[in-house]
């Protein structure tokens, strides 16, 4: 599933600069929501180190244990572990200023609702593709997208990318 381009118009962000404004949610995933819900938002900014991973899942675990949502921990992990490695596989740009590229991950949460959102500068869409049989890697869309009620991604300008994924609690 991909996302309409959620960003556009009024407020021009890049990845990085991005954090996510009050009261956003991602446009394809508005139906879900309850207008009275609970909101909450945590966002943490992440070098580009394989280490980054393991802190990406220590904070969404953190932050969802403050936000009495425990029972998430285990899919939003996951998710949370395939994204940002996406992210780092995939969204950083190659250059001599990679050092100071970051990308940040985002929880929103909306009552029962949890978006996790990472953002880094890469512009290629993410492809949810079918690997080989014996592939070692290349599931892990196929993976969020099990785990989580909606998924998708929207462009940041000038440059960038944010990719979410809704898991209900």
């Amino acid at each position: 599933m991909q996302s309409t381009n959620a960003t556009r118009g009024r407020n021009q962000w890049s990845a990085l600069d991005w954090w996510p404004p009050i009261g956003w949610w991602p446009e394809p995933a508005r139906d879900l929501l309850d207008p009275g819900a609970t909101t909450a938002s945590a966002t943490f900014v992440l070098p580009p180190r394989a280490e980054s991973v393991h802190s990406a899942r220590s904070f969404a675990s953190g932050t969802l244990s403050g936000w009495n949502m425990s029972r998430l921990d285990d899919s939003m992990e996951l998710v949370v572990s395939e994204l940002v490695t996406n992210a780092l596989r995939h969204g950083l740009v190659l250059s001599p200023a990679r050092d100071r590229e970051v990308i940040r991950l985002s929880l929103i949460r909306r009552g029962m609702l949890v978006t996790c959102a990472i953002t880094d500068p890469g512009v290629a869409a993410p492809v949810m593709r079918d690997p080989a049989p014996f592939e070692v890697g290349g599931l892990g869309l196929h993976i969020v997208e099990s785990l989580s009620a909606r998924w998708g991604w929207c462009p940041l300008v000038p440059q960038g990318k944010a990719v979410w994924a809704v898991l209900s609690g």
